[in-house]
């Protein structure tokens, strides 16, 4: 059985952020909506992040770029098992 819970919906994650960035504490939040702290603060920068505006020491790729990555990462999989089919 797993632990992890299934994720928060992007509607309801956008809403926390909003609420964050007028003023609510994480902790208030965390308290009144149920994710963890960590999560709200996460969510905080990561919408930064996808907004050009990363918060220091939260730098990282925007989710724009992270899917990319993932997708690339992908093709090039597929590329590296079709050369090795070929050869075979």
């Amino acid at each position: 059985m797993s632990k992890t819970k299934p994720p928060y919906p992007a509607a309801f994650r956008e809403q926390i952020v909003e609420l964050a960035r007028a003023g609510k504490s994480t902790s208030a939040l965390s308290r009144e909506f149920g994710p963890s702290q960590q999560s709200i603060a996460n969510w905080v920068a990561q919408a930064a992040r996808d907004e050009g505006k990363p918060v220091p020491g939260k730098e990282g790729l925007s989710s724009a770029e992270r899917e990319e990555l993932v997708r690339l990462r992908r093709e090039n999989r597929q590329i590296k098992l079709q050369t090795i089919e070929s050869v075979s």
